[in-house]
C-alpha cells in the first residue's frame, strides 16, 4: 500500500509517540480514509498489479523479488490487496496483511471484481500472526514500516516469518523528501526540515491525540535496522520519474520527481 502525504495543517507538529499512539492513529487514520484513498489511487493501483511506487515502477519489470512460483509471500501493509493478487497470478502462495479493517473491506471488494482471491489478515506488522520461518519472501509498497515508532522491531519480526535466503523488499518514501513540504509544486523544492530530524510527522485532534503519524529514519538508519534485524542488503533502488508520466500523487509530481528521488526500494534477503 502506498502511503498517503499529509498537508500542511494548524494541528501539525513533530514529537515522539509511543508504539501504542502509532498503531491506534494508523488504524484509525486508514479506516476513515479508505474510500477517498481507492477513489483517489485505486486506478492507479489497479484491482491486479504489483506498483512500487507513484513513479509507477511495476514489479513485473522489474522482478525484485524474483521468481515467486511456488513461494509462499506476505504482503504487509497490503491495503487493497492489489499486489497480493497480481503475487497469486504468478503462482506464489500469498498471505495479505493490513492493519485497517478499511482497507481490507476494499481489498475483498476487489476479489469480487477480479475474482482473484487471497487470505485476508487484519493484524499489527509489530506481532505478526505467524509461525516462524513461514515464508518465503515479504514485501510492501509503502505499508507499515513508516507508520510504526520502532521500525527496527518491525525488521526482527520479518526475519523471524522468514526462512532462510528469503527475501525482504520494501518501499518507503524516499527519506531525504524529509527535508521538503509535502508539496508538489515549487514550495516543495525549498529545503525546509533538518534530514537528522527524526521526530515524527503527526496531526492530532483538540485533545492532543494523534490522528495520523508518519516516522523518519534516514538512509543509513534503515540499512542499520535491516542488518541488526540480521539482513543482508543487495540493493537500494531510486526510481526516476519517467518520461510521460504527469500524474501528481501527493507530494509526488513530475517537477520533483525530475529533481530529487520520491522513493527508495531496500532489497534484501536472509542468509
Amino acid at each position: 500500500m502506498i502511503e498517503a502525504q499529509p498537508t500542511t495543517h494548524p494541528t501539525t507538529l513533530r514529537r515522539a509517540v509511543t508504539d501504542d499512539e502509532s498503531r491506534a492513529a494508523s488504524r484509525h487514520w486508514w479506516d476513515l480514509d479508505a474510500d477517498d484513498y481507492q477513489q483517489e489511487h485505486g486506478t492507479f493501483l489497479g484491482d491486479v498489479d504489483f506498483v512500487w511506487c507513484p513513479e509507477g515502477l511495476r514489479e513485473a519489470d522489474v522482478r525484485l523479488l524474483g521468481d515467486v512460483r511456488g513461494k509462499r509471500v506476505l504482503e504487509l501493509g497490503c491495503g487493497a490487496a492489489s499486489a497480493a493478487r497480481w503475487l497469486d497470478g504468478q503462482g506464489a502462495d500469498v498471505v495479505a496483511l493490513d492493519l485497517s479493517a478499511g482497507m481490507l473491506r476494499h481489498a475483498q471488494q476487489a476479489s469480487d471484481r477480479s475474482g482473484v482471491r487471497v487470505p485476508l489478515v487484519q493484524a499489527d506488522a509489530l506481532a505478526l500472526p505467524f509461525a516462524t520461518s513461514a515464508f518465503d519472501v515479504v514485501c510492501t509498497a509503502f505499508g507499515a514500516v513508516p507508520f510504526v515508532a520502532d521500525s527496527a522491531a518491525v525488521m526482527r519480526e520479518v526475519a523471524r516469518v522468514l526462512r532462510p535466503g528469503g527475501r525482504w523488499v520494501f518501499s518507503i518514501t524516499h527519506p531525504m523528501r524529509w527535508i521538503f513540504l509535502d508539496d508538489p509544486g515549487e514550495d516543495g523544492l525549498l529545503a525546509v526540515h533538518p534530514y537528522f530530524d527524526r521526530r515524527p510527522y503527526v496531526e492530532q485532534d483538540t485533545d492532543g491525540n494523534p490522528t495520523y503519524v508518519e516516522q523518519h529514519r534516514t538512509l543509513g538508519d534503515r540499512i542499520r535496522e535491516l542488518v541488526a534485524a540480521g539482513f543482508v542488503l543487495t540493493d537500494l533502488v531510486e526510481p526516476e520519474w519517467p518520461e510521460g508520466h504527469d500524474q501528481i500523487w501527493g507530494q509526488w509530481s513530475p517537477l520533483r520527481g525530475k529533481l530529487f528521488p520520491g522513493t527508495a526500494i531496500f532489497v534484501s534477503y536472509l542468509p
